[in-house]
């Protein structure tokens, strides 16, 4: 294995920078003419999906030759340094279709099973967070944590789509938890996530992710000082879908879900 001395600091740098360049390859062709495509799984992808992650496997590439890559759009490249670059070009590609700007550029770094950074671009909000291991959550250039709500009553519950709880099986366990909320919006994708991560809701649930969609937030909601699991409660970014906290209400939403998770 080809040691690497790069440390977590420039890598997040380099990232954010990384995820700063997609972000405007997006923009160019945001609520613009285009024709979306539709994949084996029905979900869309776009030219700018595709020109979005050439672009960050190409400075990945350029950078970091040894490092490993995988994204959502192409094969995975492996490599010998014992990090992996995990890319999302654009998450959210329905609202990107059309023409809502809650969709984002999702970029993780993992070294050694261990996902040390994320980062999260929301061009057309002109938002984007940030986290590394050890140094913080940051919104803007700007400290973030999560909310200190500490009862459902009072919280803000999200989900992309609670329809879809229902087909994957945690029906019944989004009810409850829609009943037990304060309010329930569906602001989905990462920008749900991003939304517990910075204190603008409490709780967001998504019944299906890719380890892509997952990478970058499980640094940025436990930087920010909330968690990041799948719905059985493991902290992974592999368990195929998650649940974002801000670590006050985890006990009492995962009470809700642990019968069927």
């Amino acid at each position: 294995m080809k040691q690497d001395e790069t440390g977590l600091e420039e890598l997040l740098e380099f990232a954010v920078g990384l995820a700063r360049g997609a972000g405007e390859i997006t923009l160019r062709h945001f609520r613009r003419p285009f024709t979306p495509e539709r994949k084996a799984d029905g979900s869309f992808v776009t030219q700018a999906d595709r020109e979005a992650e050439r672009f960050i496997r190409a400075r990945i590439e350029e950078r970091f030759p040894h490092d490993s890559v995988l994204g959502e759009e192409e094969e995975r490249r492996a490599g010998s340094s014992g990090r992996q670059w995990i890319i999302d070009p654009i998450d959210g590609t329905y609202s990107f279709v059309h023409g809502v700007p809650l969709y984002g550029v999702l970029i993780g770094l993992e070294i050694a099973d261990e996902v040390c950074l994320g980062v999260v671009n929301l061009p057309a909000l002109g938002e984007i967070v940030y986290a590394a291991r050890g140094a913080g959550c940051f919104r803007n250039d700007t400290r973030a944590s999560v909310s200190a709500t500490p009862t459902l009553a009072d919280a803000l519950l999200l989900s992309t789509d609670f329809g879809t709880c229902e087909r994957y099986g945690f029906g019944e366990a989004a009810r409850r938890l829609e009943q037990a909320a304060g309010a329930r919006r569906t602001w989905g994708d990462c920008y749900g996530h991003v939304l517990v991560a910075t204190g603008r809701a409490e709780v967001m649930l998504d019944p299906l992710m890719n380890v892509w969609d997952c990478a970058p937030l499980l640094p940025i909601l436990e930087e920010a000082g909330g968690t990041f699991t799948d719905w059985g409660g493991r902290r992974t970014i592999r368990g195929g879908n998650a649940i974002s906290t801000n670590g006050h209400l985890y006990e009492t939403v995962l009470g809700h879900v642990k019968n069927e998770a």
